[in-house]
This record gives C-alpha cells, sequence and structure tokens, in this order.
C-alpha cells in the first residue's frame, strides 16, 4: 500500500502539471494508466481507495480549485477562466462551483471568504503514513542557529490540548467534526495573503501552513516543564480582516526575538529521523548564557515548527534577553 501512495501522488502531480498547461488530452484515465503501467479498471479502484473519490469527481474538484484561485487572485472573466478549466458554459461551470462551494463564482469574486478546497492535498504524506528516516542515514547539511526578531502578526489556528506531535495531532483533530486534515489544510488554502507562503498561486498547495506549539496552561506539560497546546495554521498581516472560519481562532502575536534551529533540505525517505535527531541535540545543547539570551517560556508565546523538505526543517523558539 505504500507504493500505492506514492504512485497515486505521482498521478496527482502529473494531473497538476496537466491542468496548469490546460492540456485536456493528458486529463484521462486512460492515458494516465497507461503512463503508468496499470488497466484503467486496476488504476481506478487503488485511486478511490486512496483518495477517497472517484477519479472524474478529483478531476472536477481539482479544475475547480484551480479556477478559484484564478478568480480570487486575477481579473480575468469568469466565462474566461470557466472555458480555460473544462467547463462548457457560464451557467455550467456557476453549478459545479456553487455545489462544491455552496457559493457562486460571481458571489465569491466579491466577498472571497474561506472555502474548503475539496481535493486530496497529499496522500503521500510520509509524515501522516509513519514513515521517512528509519535507515538513520547522517545528513550532510549542519544545523544553523540564529536569532530573528518576527514582526507583529496575527496567527489563525485550530488547537489541540492532547496531542502529541503532527501524526497525532491529525488523528486527534480527526475526531472533531470540521476539524480534519482535509477541511482544515483546504480552508487555509482558500485563505489570500499568508506570510509564509511561497507558492499560494497553485491550489492546495499547503504552502504558508505551519505547525506551532503555544504556551498555555491548559495545554499537555512537555520535557521543559511547561504547558504547550498544540496548533496548526497560517500567519497572517496585522491588518487580516477576513472572515475566520468557525472552527478556528485568531490571535495577534506582537513583535518579539527568536532563536532558529534550522537544517537544509533533506530526503525524506532516507534523512528524516537522523536530521530530526540532529536538530534535537542541537536544541539541546545549545548555550543560551553565552548570547545573553534565556528561552522565553512565558505564557501566550508562540513555537513555531516548519518541516518543508525541499526547502528545511526549522524550529523557532521565543528567547528574551537575559533580566539582569
Amino acid at each position: 500500500m505504500y507504493e500505492w501512495y506514492k504512485q497515486i501522488q505521482t498521478i496527482i502531480d502529473e494531473i497538476d502539471v496537466c491542468i496548469k498547461n490546460h492540456d485536456d488530452e493528458a486529463l484521462t484515465l486512460s492515458h494516465l494508466a497507461t503512463k503508468m503501467n496499470y488497466s484503467e479498471y486496476h488504476m481506478s479502484r487503488k485511486f478511490k481507495e486512496i483518495s477517497g473519490m472517484q477519479f472524474r469527481d478529483y478531476l472536477r474538484y481539482r479544475r475547480l480549485a484551480f479556477a478559484l484561485i484564478e478568480i480570487r487572485d486575477t481579473k480575468k472573466s469568469i466565462l474566461d477562466i470557466a472555458l480555460n478549466y473544462g467547463f462548457s458554459s457560464h451557467e455550467a461551470f456557476t453549478r459545479a462551483f456553487k455545489e462544491a462551494y455552496s457559493i457562486t463564482p460571481s458571489e465569491y469574486r466579491q466577498k472571497p471568504v474561506p472555502v474548503v478546497l475539496r481535493t486530496i492535498i497529499k496522500p503521500f504524506d510520509c509524515y501522516l503514513l509513519g514513515n521517512g528516516g528509519y535507515g538513520m542515514v547522517k545528513s550532510a547539511g549542519d544545523v544553523k542557529i540564529y536569532f530573528v526578531t518576527i514582526p507583529a502578526h496575527k496567527f489563525l489556528h485550530i488547537k489541540n490540548y492532547e496531542s502529541i506531535g503532527y501524526w497525532d495531532f491529525w488523528q486527534k483533530q480527526s475526531l472533531i467534526p470540521g476539524q480534519d486534515c482535509e477541511t482544515i489544510c483546504g480552508l487555509l488554502d482558500s485563505i489570500k495573503g499568508k506570510l509564509d507562503d511561497v507558492g499560494g498561486n497553485e491550489a492546495n498547495s499547503g504552502s504558508g501552513q505551519v505547525m506551532a506549539f503555544m504556551n498555555e496552561p491548559n495545554g499537555r506539560i512537555c520535557s521543559w516543564g511547561i504547558p504547550l497546546a498544540e496548533c496548526y495554521g497560517v500567519r497572517l498581516p496585522m491588518d487580516y480582516d477576513g472572515e475566520i472560519p468557525e472552527q478556528m481562532m485568531i490571535v495577534d502575536v506582537p513583535e518579539g526575538e527568536y532563536i532558529v534551529f534550522e537544517h537544509g533540505p533533506f530526503d525524506y525517505e532516507t534523512q528524516n529521523a537522523s536530521v530530526e535527531q540532529k536538530i534535537e541535540e542541537a536544541m539541546k545543547n545549545f548555550n543560551y548564557e553565552e548570547t545573553g539570551y534565556s528561552l522565553d517560556l512565558t505564557p501566550g508565546r508562540i513555537f513555531y515548527f516548519y518541516h518543508d523538505v525541499e526547502r528545511f526543517w526549522k524550529y523557532i523558539r521565543p528567547v528574551k534577553k537575559f533580566c539582569l
């Protein structure tokens, strides 16, 4: 099954390329099955088993997700967008759009409220599948350690007081109606202006979404002896005034100083465990006394965690200067 997850992810990546290139001839089950050396029946069955929907339904939702981004971010006519994404008419596009997002394209353009981009984001999510780095292959890269001042911003998020780690977080969130991984990530992807977004022009990119730990009295006691609540969300500008999804909350994060422990790009399947160990050791052994700073364990401060194998793995911890 692990290999099938990888195969379906390859297919989904291929679909995205074809949609962006408007290559409709390649967007058929027959074409993709031939490319993967499988029968249409076998691939269709596996696709539904892993993605949770028929191939044709996934393709329709994916086209709608890309169209939604263009409606939000461009001034192209709705008819042109509809035709570019394979819909026969303005009316057909409007019906499909409203069925998927409970709002018409013209209404959404006037007021782009958060909606769930209803496609699978990452069928092959090694982190959720519990795979990666078991071989303990050592990374050649070092952990960079540096201080930064992060300007004031907002943090839109969901929160769990009992989870321990990314996989456990989503396992527990899936038990709460409307707070499963697909719904939350889909909502966050539809929000424009995320501070950490490096590719927000693509639907369901996951770009700009981060894990965080918030120092809260009701949180789980961590290894340092302080209560932390695990969060997932996006950082937004202080002037963000868009709607807040009903299952989320938003807080103002004042300007503050932080220390960053960062490792560069790595191969998840072979290096994840060794990179994690390397960063954990760097954080454990760091001598704050030599810097004039200490870890800031003040209630309300936020610890950010970024895990993007193509760019970096980094922990961002709040700090404060020594009080002499």
